[in-house]
């Protein structure tokens, strides 16, 4: 198992550079989890997609719904008290330190792209090229 963020579930169902890896991150560890925040932070890059003409509104609903599928049983609430511990402790955001106390909780590595967060949480993020190997 391993914690992903929301960019990592991303590349996965939008085309770009970073898909390639993120389906290598799939098939190397099938098993992702993430905090509930990552549902809202998805709609709000489908919605960005939309309004940019990038994708149409039933293409974005069935990549929210395929993506609901894949990390269905792996969503979780975080405490909030580890979050701002952790976000006090760095310069990241609530937003990022959700992933970062998840993974701690679940003792996995959370799979980013983030660079703030590879370089202040070095400990627990590991990066996407890194993970997949290259």
């Amino acid at each position: 198992m391993i914690v992903v963020d929301t960019n990592i579930i991303g590349y996965l169902y939008l085309t770009g550079d970073r898909s390639p890896q993120a389906e290598q991150a799939l098939l190397k560890d099938p098993i992702w989890a993430a905090p509930l925040l990552w549902r809202s932070e998805l709609r709000s890059v489908l919605a960005l997609y939309i309004r940019k003409k990038l994708l149409d509104l039933a293409d974005a609903q069935q990549v929210m719904d395929e993506a609901l599928h894949l990390m269905r049983g792996r969503e979780y609430e975080v405490v909030s008290h580890q979050v701002l511990d952790l976000a006090a402790a760095s310069t990241c955001s609530a937003y990022d330190c959700e992933f970062i106390a998840l993974a701690k909780d679940l003792n996995v590595p959370l799979i980013t792209v983030d660079k703030q967060v590879l370089s202040r949480f070095s400990d627990v993020a590991t990066s996407l090229a890194e993970f997949v190997g290259g």
